[in-house]
């Protein structure tokens, strides 16, 4: 309850909404009046959000007042901004510039509003907006106390507090409906109803469908100025990498495409979306499954030409990478390795292979004696492999590859810690491993299963291994 309590109550972050400006432009004089006490930077700026960063539009020095008077000859955009301190970096407090470009913002020493209608002159726009982050301040505190009551363990006490907490949940609701109602010809009030949490309806069974398949609803995704508001970002970010967070691949895909097919025709939004999603997709090392929402998107987007931003080299690359990528992926067939032992043997009939075992899955493991997670992660992984070989329960054997290793140095580790594993290394190798399974550093751990596709391109810690298999093995009757 207090989860959603805290989302109702947390104030909306503000949003920057672009509009087309006018051809002309007119005086504007800002002034924000600091509190006398503190110390107070030499100057300030004036930013427009654009994801989790600002914008820098403007800049003023303190005066022998103490204020930060912004001023000169310009159409401000309608829209939520940012007053930025030192690096340009840190919001002390967002406001709005809708209507007036000429007005009066004094804050207390926490950087806020205290009473919107005393200290905010010539901007009822801003009056009613930080009205309503007051409310919802005021609300959030009051949620917080009656959830410390919630806990108490007297019956009658919890009781009571629930009931005040429903009380509470009630009369914010209506207020924020009211607001709406009255503020909507101001930006701040179309957003506060753009942007509000919805609830899932009590008679929905599967409520996690039903919030991922309308988490966008009320959001006009077809107005690219929303690119300027820190609220379009912070829903992106969660519902990516929150609400999909553990999601599978396909799931993933499924529901990115329900949004970027709404955006495809709008170049700004779709490369907002895209530019900010995929680095976190193909960069991820931990992530199961990620690298492949990160080739769909290439394929789906770039490839196809719908991101006319994208230079020729920049699609180059990438359907490079993905052709490479693909490779590794979970679902795709392995590649037969065949590799000389500690022998080094240079004659190929005394390679081995990665694939003629008879156990049911492969783990394989490119590691370096130079390295300590290695030597960590290879320590771990023989005090399994030994146990289960003890216990006749050995359901996966381990093709461990010296990687990049000095072979005198790697063949010597091996002798020394007693490795039980199908240990090869050295440059007798009938393929580019590198190439073949994306490795890129040690450790790299690649999981086959019986027909020897890949069904893990991560490294899973040793404790990890057994659950994951057994997680696989019910999937799949």
């Amino acid at each position: 309850m207090l989860n959603r309590m805290m989302k109702r109550f947390t104030a909306l972050a503000l949003l920057a909404l672009t509009l087309s400006p006018l051809t002309y432009a007119q005086k504007y004089e800002m002034i924000f009046v600091m509190p006398q006490e503190g110390v107070h930077d030499s100057m300030l700026y004036i930013g427009q959000h654009y994801r989790d960063q600002f914008r820098v539009l403007d800049s003023t020095r303190l005066d022998k007042k103490g204020t930060y008077t912004f001023a000169g000859n310009r159409k401000w955009e309608t829209g939520i901004y940012a007053l930025l301190q030192k690096d340009a970096k840190k919001s002390l407090i967002d406001f709005t510039i809708d209507g007036s470009q000429r007005f009066t913002i004094r804050l207390t020493e926490a950087n806020e509003v205290a009473n919107p209608k005393k200290d905010i002159v010539g901007s009822p726009a801003n009056q009613t907006m930080h009205s309503y982050l007051n409310k919802l301040q005021e609300a959030t505190k009051k949620a917080r106390e009656i959830d410390q009551r919630k806990k108490s363990a007297d019956p009658k006490i919890k009781q009571e507090a629930e009931e005040e907490m429903k009380r509470l949940s009630t009369e914010v609701t209506d207020y924020e409906n009211n607001y709406i109602k009255e503020n909507e010809r101001y930006l701040f009030g179309r957003l506060v109803k753009m942007f509000r949490e919805h609830d899932v309806p009590e008679e929905v069974e599967d409520k996690s469908a039903y919030y991922i398949s309308h988490y966008w609803d009320g959001i006009d995704l077809t107005d690219h100025s929303l690119v300027n508001t820190p609220d379009l970002f912070k829903k992106m970010n969660y519902y990516f990498f929150g609400v999909l967070y553990h999601a599978d691949k396909d799931t993933i895909c499924k529901y990115a495409d329900r949004v970027l097919h709404a955006i495809e025709g709008d170049t700004l939004m779709l490369r907002y979306f895209l530019d900010f999603i995929m680095p976190r997709y193909y960069r991820s090392t931990k992530n199961i499954g990620w690298d492949a929402v990160w080739c769909y998107l290439v394929r789906e987007y770039y490839l196809t030409g719908k991101c006319k931003w994208a230079s020729t080299s920049d699609i180059t690359n990438k359907r490079k990478t993905v052709e490479f990528l693909e490779k590794s992926l979970i679902g795709a067939m392995g590649a037969e390795l065949w590799m000389a032992d500690t022998n080094q043997s240079t004659d190929p009939k005394d390679w081995i292979s990665s694939h003629r075992f008879p156990q049911k899955y492969v783990i394989l493991w490119f590691w370096d004696p130079d390295c300590h997670h290695c030597q960590e992660q290879t320590a771990s992984l023989k005090e399994l492999y030994d146990s289960l070989s003890a216990a006749g329960n050995k359901i996966f054997e381990v093709y461990a590859v010296g990687y990049e290793a000095d072979v005198a140095k790697w063949k010597k580790y091996v002798r020394e810690h007693e490795l039980p594993f199908v240990n090869v290394g050295g440059s007798n190798v009938n393929i580019d491993y590198q190439e073949a399974y994306n490795v890129h550093g040690a450790p790299t751990m690649i999981i086959l299963n019986e027909e020897r596709r890949i069904i893990m391109n991560k490294v899973l810690p040793t404790k990890s291994i057994l659950p994951f298999l057994k997680r696989y093995e019910e999937t799949r009757k």
